[in-house]
């Protein structure tokens, strides 16, 4: 077995094992909901049909509570203690899932039906609110003495997230599009709750130190390179892999980061990649190759490669910086591995 394949088995039993320490407690924090958005709540969680039917694998990997946990451990707070803030964040993440998919129209998530999809819109925007509703409820009850502290920390990334999805969504219609503003979404949209993933388990036990502004830009770093692997499959993905529509980001005209960077090339190629951006018309499967193939020879593919490359290098620079506990300081490196690897 290769280093790398040591890393990967390291990074799944990781998930699993950290998994299976929050699940019950996500489970129980659902469970407090009201039947009908218990019952998307807990599809989106994967933990049933449509229907209510139990079903198994087709849940999410876990990467963000699996984070808060670790980076927690990485300055001595116990497992235990920051699990609450870990269900937190999880909350969260699924409720910007739900909100999204709608949003952006996408009828596939893991490889079944959206939550919108499955329910309707209007279901699915209230089960997203009360999740978020839930999230800093569950954090303020295990916070203790440092509640309002930890609440503030998840506000502040909510606040930056709701900032950079709406911008993603004003970008869509938007004539031009910089690389740096487009950097600034991924970093509101995608890298505020990883961000905040990575310092919340050690707030709720009132750490504040350097090593947890580090393992926070930490997780900034890898909500970039993880935004900018996202942007990539969003284009080049394999639906069998991703559980989502081929092209997809392409067929809603997103402009995503690798095709921000595509449209910025001085080639003349780039104008008839504008051209798909400045018309209504909609795209069929062909129109969608055609953007696909002119975003890779306009260099966008190679850039964001490159840029998800160097966001993971600036991250594991800070968790060194960290001067993490050692077994945590494993866990998240192969955890950052995972990111750079991903296909879905």
């Amino acid at each position: 077995m290769t280093v790398t394949d040591q890393l990967d088995a390291r990074a799944w039993t990781t998930l699993d094992d950290i998994n299976a320490l929050v699940e019950p407690e996500l489970r129980a924090a659902v469970d407090r909901l009201p039947a009908a958005m218990r019952l998307v709540a807990g599809y989106q969680f994967g933990w049933w049909d449509a229907g209510g039917t139990p079903s198994q694998g087709v849940g999410g990997k876990g990467l963000r509570p699996a984070l808060t946990v670790l980076s927690a451990a990485a300055v001595g707070v116990p497992a235990q203690v920051s699990v609450g803030a870990a269900v937190a964040v999880e909350l969260v993440h699924n409720f910007t899932l739900l909100h999204d998919d709608i949003m952006d129209g996408d009828e596939l998530r893991r490889h079944r039906p959206s939550g919108w999809a499955a329910f309707g819109p209007p279901a699915a925007l209230l089960a997203g609110d009360v999740l978020l509703v839930l999230a800093t409820d569950v954090l303020a009850e295990r916070s203790g003495p440092h509640a309002v502290t930890a609440v503030r920390t998840l506000n502040a990334a909510l606040f930056a997230l709701v900032d950079g999805q709406s911008a993603d969504v004003a970008f869509e219609s938007a004539p031009d599009v910089s690389l740096d503003a487009c950097l600034a979404m991924a970093a509101g949209k995608t890298a505020a709750l990883m961000e905040c993933a990575c310092v919340l388990g050690a707030h709720v036990a009132g750490v504040r130190t350097d090593r947890t502004d580090h393992l926070g830009r930490f997780g900034h770093h890898l909500g970039l390179a993880f935004q900018l692997t996202d942007d990539l499959i969003g284009i080049w993905g394999d639906t069998t892999t991703t559980g989502k529509s081929v092209g997809a980001d392409l067929r809603v005209r997103k402009k995503s980061l690798p095709v921000v960077a595509a449209l910025r090339s001085p080639h003349p190629a780039a104008r008839r990649l504008r051209d798909f951006y400045v018309t209504d018309t909609p795209l069929t499967d062909a129109d969608t190759a055609t953007m696909a193939t002119l975003v890779d020879e306009l260099g966008g593919k190679s850039w964001a490669e490159k840029a998800a490359s160097h966001h993971l290098t600036e991250a594991l620079a800070h968790l060194d910086a960290a001067n993490p506990e050692a077994g945590a300081a494993a866990d998240l490196i192969a955890l950052a591995g995972l990111v750079d690897k991903r296909t879905r």
